[in-house]
């Protein structure tokens, strides 16, 4: 299950990368819409996730980890057929397809995380993880960095895309499953215990989208990025994140979820800020690698859970929680790209408020600390 999940880890960050690297600059450039669209496209983008539980019906017909490897081939053909349709609803329907793919691997993934790994190796495995997506991430920028002023839009999505259907297709012919592992539910689980869980996750995805759709979208619309300038960043970002990811899952055995979360919610109340009255280049550049690597610190959310959850709960309780997840982020970012056309700072505003929302909530979060333990 380790092999496996790295590879289909390591598949789902080329897939997410290469789209996201090359998208904005499609979008405009190419496609020619506008923020309000972008934010429309991105709404529809976040349908999957919302749709999240539907895995827990899946799971009665297909084993987990193959649906899994199933996710990352539909992530894979969404990639390759997004230079094919160059228009507002041919991005809408391959994002839709794209989106499907990621977010049902990445249920599946965390599910098979927490089952498989042990209190004190998930924060290590689930570093790791991040660590080696930022490597993939890094080697995706660079090809695209150095082919895209011979090869096309079209050619480049279709590339990235295949490499991604070939990894999924070779995790489908595997069978990493240990039959002693507890069985998961089949069916919803909704528990107050869980409450605090639920609300995080809920404040996470909406703050997340405010990111994920409007941060790149200023470097290209406002500050005039490249496509190649978007790649560089996303390298240097990425190799930023190699290493420090790691570290941030041994913080989280060392000192606790809830001293872990602080900082990162205390951190991004600064730099949403930050994001709506920048004018330079170069300090809004930093401040898309820095907000990355907090990024990183939302694993605490999925090892707090794993501490406080009965382990037959996992799978069930992932899809649960990425619907929660994606209830703000299916309207956010439509909305976000209304208020964008009134003033572009607004979103980034409304991700500091919800910042401070989260920060609040944390307080109520139970300190636990272990031990450093390395996996593998």
């Amino acid at each position: 299950m380790y092999r496996y999940l790295i590879v289909l880890t390591v598949a789902a960050a080329v897939g997410l990368q290469g789209w996201r690297t090359l998208f904005n600059n499609f979008a405009v450039d190419i496609a020619g819409i506008s923020g309000f669209h972008v934010g429309m496209i991105q709404s529809v983008r976040e349908i999957p996730g919302f749709l999240a539980l539907l895995v827990i019906f899946f799971l009665h017909f297909i084993k987990e980890h193959s649906l899994s490897s199933v996710s990352i081939m539909i992530l894979g053909a969404g990639v390759m057929l997004t230079g094919i349709f160059p228009t507002y609803s041919g991005l809408m329907l391959t994002t839709l397809v794209m989106s499907l793919g990621f977010h049902y691997y990445e249920t599946t993934n965390q599910s098979l995380t927490l089952q498989y790994f042990d209190e004190h190796e998930s924060p290590i495995f689930l570093g790791l993880q991040r660590s080696l997506s930022s490597a993939a991430s890094i080697g995706i920028g660079v090809f695209i960095y150095l082919l895209f002023p011979y090869l096309s839009f079209k050619v480049l999505f279709f590339v990235i895309g295949f490499l991604v259907v070939i990894a999924g297709a070779w995790a489908f012919t595997q069978d990493p499953v240990d039959k002693g592992k507890p069985k998961q539910h089949k069916k919803m689980i909704f528990k107050r215990k869980y409450f605090l869980f639920y609300l995080l996750t809920l404040l996470s995805g909406a703050r997340r989208q405010i990111f994920v759709v409007f941060s790149v979208f200023l470097l290209v619309k406002k500050f005039h990025f490249s496509v190649q300038q978007i790649t560089l960043l996303f390298v240097v970002n990425n190799i930023i994140n190699y290493f420090f990811a790691p570290l941030i899952g041994k913080a989280i055995v060392r000192f606790g979820e809830k001293r872990i979360l602080m900082l990162e919610y205390s951190s991004l109340i600064v730099i949403f800020i930050s994001y709506a009255f920048v004018e330079s280049r170069i300090l809004i550049a930093g401040l898309y690698v820095i907000d990355h690597i907090f990024f990183n610190f939302a694993i605490a959310i999925r090892t707090y859970f794993q501490k406080i959850a009965d382990p037959k709960d996992f799978a069930p309780s992932t899809a649960v929680s990425f619907t929660i997840n994606h209830l703000a982020a299916v309207i956010l970012p439509a909305v976000g790209g209304l208020l964008w056309l009134i003033n572009y700072r607004i979103p980034f505003i409304a991700g500091a408020v919800l910042s401070m929302m989260s920060l609040s909530s944390v307080f109520f979060m139970k300190q636990v600390v272990g031990k450093v333990r390395i996996v593998r």
